[in-house]
């Protein structure tokens, strides 16, 4: 009894600090965007990824010769919008906003992917996840509203907000994609192939941007955060959520998706030295809303299920 006990609270602290290193990847990646080149960073990332990820990947990779056609098109997908887009849509953006704006930008993530499973896979619209949408919008909406013109020119806050929320859509395809085919796959080895098939889609433009790049110029704290971006919220936090995943019950696994926003909102103020306003936890909290009720659906369907 004592040892299924530990083993569940194992589960649980795997669960809760996968989600707190994914939500570390929003302040960190602000970090990294300024003090190197966005596809610099980027090739940094996947190349990191892919080398950690690479040990856990070799264990299943029996199934590789299992891979039907529309596999490796579903991985490649994976490797250009969750990899590729993502990362880039990702840095650029938060080179124009704070990262506490990023942080609740990226919090739409699960709304983001409700609507997207709605609209491409056919789920069913149910309350909560519409009104988790709605409160995903709404808490974005007054977040931008009420920034004061001491955080940058509306334009560009605008903008950075856009390429933030265009890297959570990839995001979404990602994990739609991804739940696809972890039902028969591994999931730790599609992160290592889709890290490792995007290597390629970052090389050229890296190189391009070397030329003009002092890599001398950058501090140990940028290193350290580059390094966390792809081996850290990449590859321990992929490993972190589905080995607690792989032995948790989708409603246990649900009630931990807010770890990531608050996880991303905490880290911001405390790596970046960002100001605190209250029009950041107005709209935080509106969004956040939002988690809560994409975590109840989950819960929902797992029971009935």
């Amino acid at each position: 009894m004592a040892g299924k006990e530990e083993q569940g609270n194992l589960t649980r602290t795997r669960l809760a600090l996968g989600m707190a290193v994914f939500g570390s990847a929003t302040p960190v990646s602000k970090i990294v965007t300024g003090a190197m080149p966005v596809f610099v960073g980027s090739a940094l990332r996947v190349g990191l990824g892919a080398v950690v990820l690479a040990p856990f990947a070799w264990k299943a990779r029996a199934q590789v010769r299992e891979f039907e056609r529309r596999d490796w098109i579903t991985v490649c997908l994976i490797a250009l919008f969750g990899m590729f887009g993502f990362s880039a849509l990702m840095l650029y953006g938060m080179k124009m906003i704070p990262g506490v704006v990023g942080a609740i930008v990226m919090s739409t993530a699960p709304a983001v992917t409700a609507a997207a499973s709605m609209l491409f896979f056919g789920d069913s619209p149910t309350w909560r996840k519409l009104t988790a949408i709605a409160f995903a919008v709404a808490g974005v909406l007054l977040l931008q509203l009420g920034q004061g013109s001491g955080e940058g020119s509306g334009s560009e806050m605008w903008l950075g907000a856009a390429l933030v929320f265009a890297a959570v859509c990839c995001e979404a395809c990602y994990t739609l994609l991804g739940k696809r085919m972890s039902e028969h796959i591994d999931p730790v080895l599609v992160a290592f192939l889709a890290a490792a098939l995007s290597i390629p889609l970052f090389l050229p433009f890296a190189i391009w941007q070397l030329s003009g790049f002092d890599v001398a110029s950058v501090g140990a704290g940028a290193w350290a955060a580059a390094i966390w971006y792809g081996a850290g919220t990449l590859s321990l936090g992929t490993w972190l959520w589905y080995s607690g995943l792989a032995r948790a019950e989708g409603a246990v696994a649900a009630a931990f998706m807010g770890v990531m926003p608050a996880s991303a909102l905490i880290l911001s103020y405390v790596l970046l030295g960002e100001e605190f306003r209250w029009v950041h936890m107005a709209g935080f909290g509106t969004v956040f809303a939002g988690v809560l009720l994409v975590s109840w659906e989950h819960a929902r369907m797992e029971k009935e299920g």
